[in-house]
């Protein structure tokens, strides 16, 4: 799909009035909004917590803010009796854990390009669930399954919510932790983390996006089946043109980059005019120019986004950046003629 430099966001806001939170989204110019999520309501708002809700034996502690399962004390049957009956209902989402969802469920959309949900990945949750020993779940080959089936049927439910606000879809797996992937912190193969996105990612059908928001192995991202490679341009603009080739075959297949250009704090976004980021994104996108790719192209398979998510801003921060994601937006619109 061209997006035509449209702006969307990652997820979080510093909110915790939902409505107050989807006001500010919904009136900032931004052409898909997404369903902010909204940590400093509580733990419960986590972006791991919010996905391991519907794992079996998954214990949530809001007060050590840590989620564990003893792998010898728990039931998966329910689980995978919902999973092979395909009851996507068995993976709703509750409101005490995504009340910004709820919020976007209750307005009318369909008059925006699109709508945005997210997830968090499987590499990254089945980081960041612990066993009775202290290990990542993902390291448990029957855990780590029941892990990426629950991101499927979940991503797979909440696309079908989103479907009733809007007929288009997209649909952000989060993946912080690929930044890590090969180290002591994240030993997991290459080939296994693609295979493993790839599965979380099978009948969601959206538009599938992977967000990265450090540096990572950008050729791996891309050669999974994922639509769009999110990815904080900020500060790691530079590191697409070292993948030409793999950049190129990923957009001429359909693929886009969603360029995480805006800063996601006050003190960057405060340095930061629409101009001053539209010149370092031409640059980024000139140093793949430069080895063979079309700049037209470049420009319709590119959505805008801040660097990550803005959960880490104070309230009355949060518009400035807004205001700057959509100024770049329709900055970069009325110089390249883009509808």
């Amino acid at each position: 799909m061209d997006w035509n430099c449209s702006a969307t966001l990652i997820g979080s806001l510093p909110h915790r009035d939902p409505a107050a939170a989807l006001d500010l989204i919904l009136s900032s110019g931004i052409d898909v909004p997404a369903w902010p999520q909204l940590p400093s309501r509580g733990y419960e708002e986590n972006m791991y917590a919010q996905t391991a809700v519907t794992l079996p034996g998954a214990h949530i502690d809001a007060e050590r803010k840590a989620i564990t399962v003893d792998l010898d004390d728990y039931d998966p049957m329910e689980f995978y009796t919902a999973l092979l009956s395909e009851d996507l209902e068995y993976y709703r989402h509750p409101p005490e854990y995504f009340g910004g969802l709820y919020e976007l469920l209750d307005r009318e959309l369909e008059g925006f390009m699109a709508v945005k949900g997210q997830i968090t990945g499987p590499i990254s949750e089945g980081l960041q669930i612990f066993d009775q020993d202290g290990r990542a779940v993902i390291y448990d080959d029957s855990y780590g399954e029941i892990v990426r089936k629950n991101v499927n049927m979940m991503a797979r439910w909440q696309v079908q919510e989103l479907r009733r606000v809007n007929s288009n879809p997209l649909m952000f797996f989060d993946e912080p932790t690929l930044t890590m992937l090969g180290t002591p912190f994240a030993s997991v193969a290459a080939d296994d983390a693609v295979a493993w996105i790839n599965e979380s990612m099978e009948n969601v059908e959206a538009h599938k996006a992977i967000h990265c928001c450090g540096n990572t192995d950008w050729p791996m991202v891309m050669s999974t089946s994922a639509d769009i490679l999110s990815f904080d341009a900020y500060a790691y603009g530079h590191t697409i043109a070292l993948y030409p080739e793999e950049t190129a075959a990923f957009l001429e297949r359909g693929g886009a980059l969603a360029w995480g250009m805006v800063p996601n704090t006050a003190e960057g976004a405060a340095i930061e005019d629409p101009e001053s980021l539209m010149g370092l994104l031409e640059m980024h996108m000139s140093a793949l120019v430069d080895k063979g790719l079309d700049m037209d192209l470049l420009l319709r398979r590119c959505l805008l986004t801040p660097q990550c998510g803005l959960g880490g801003l104070e309230e009355d921060a949060v518009p400035a950046v807004m205001e700057l994601l959509s100024g770049l937006s329709r900055a970069l619109k009325e110089r390249h003629s883009l509808p």
